[in-house]
């Protein structure tokens, strides 16, 4: 019986936290690391840059869920999560939060002392998305920069320096993670206009926020194609390929597809829009990376 407990209270806290969402950012660190290093990262700054990803994800949700408790109960579609529903109290979500953030920054130290330098900064971001949406309308943008950190970090872990490979890299997650929130946002314009917080759905009207997605898509894309196309320039590792190139073509497909699912304003498939194209599209171009690094 108390085993089956603990095992429950690990699922709850696994659901607080949405762990099924690192499929977002990981691939992207990981497309990264693959490049930096030639496809052979070593054990160490892999499981570091792993631990890492981890750990600072899992604290921004928790944090995201105890900063937006209050809404999230009075929001029809989010009352029954975690927090509100009274599965997990605010004190859990509160030490899970600070424990994730020390797991964090221990493995950034792990890494270099450049990733340990830049961790207090880095959790900043993802902690301080949580409030973007009361100050805000391009709060989406926040939440992109904050899993936009992934490839760049992943690189850091590896090298120890900038470049501006990772850096467009980063600037294209961002720009996607930005455009898909905000057609997840278009579903709560309702809730967020009558609670005083901000949206580009609240700002623009559901069209106008989904038209901005459709640009920040775009300019997504774009950004990836340069860090691909230049990546020998760059001084990396690995040179992206045809086979690379034909990942980002899988990705803008499955965009278009992403856009046709809420055309006209239609958001009944609005969770198939968000999670399952978002979460196919990094790991179909990590799997075109991968074979460009290891097998082409």
């Amino acid at each position: 019986m108390k085993a089956g407990r603990g095992w429950r209270t690990v699922g709850d806290y696994f659901g607080l936290v949405k762990f099924e969402h690192t499929v977002f950012a990981l691939p992207f660190a990981l497309i990264a690391l693959l490049v930096a290093t030639g496809g052979r990262p070593s054990r160490r700054v892999l499981l570091g840059v792993l631990a890492a990803m981890v750990a600072a994800r899992s604290a921004a949700m928790a944090f995201n869920r105890l900063a937006d408790r209050d809404y999230d109960a009075r929001n029809p579609r989010t009352a029954d999560r975690y927090l509100p529903a009274g599965r997990i109290g605010v004190a859990g979500a509160a030490v899970f939060t600070l424990a994730s953030a020390v797991v964090f920054v221990l493995a950034a130290r792990s890494l270099n002392p450049l990733c340990f330098a830049l961790a207090p900064a880095a959790l900043a971001v993802v902690l301080g998305y949580s409030y973007a949406k009361r100050f805000t309308p391009w709060s989406h943008l926040v939440l992109g920069l904050g899993l936009g950190i992934a490839p760049t970090g992943a690189w850091l872990a590896a090298v120890g320096r900038f470049a501006a490979f990772p850096l467009w890299m980063s600037a294209g997650v961002m720009l996607w993670v930005g455009g898909f929130d905000a057609i997840y946002g278009c579903q709560d314009v309702e809730v967020d206009r009558r609670e005083g917080l901000r949206s580009l759905a609240v700002r623009y009207g559901v069209p106008g926020a989904l038209a901005i997605a459709k640009v920040l898509h775009v300019l997504a894309v774009l950004c990836l194609a340069i860090a691909f196309r230049s990546a020998p320039a760059f001084g990396v590792t690995a040179d992206l390929g045809l086979v690379a190139r034909l990942g980002l073509i899988a990705m803008t497909l499955l965009l278009v597809w992403e856009h046709r699912l809420v055309r006209g304003g239609d958001l009944r498939h609005i969770d198939r829009a968000f999670f399952t194209v978002n979460s196919w599209i990094g790991m179909i171009l990590l799997g075109f990376v991968a074979l460009d690094v290891y097998v082409v």
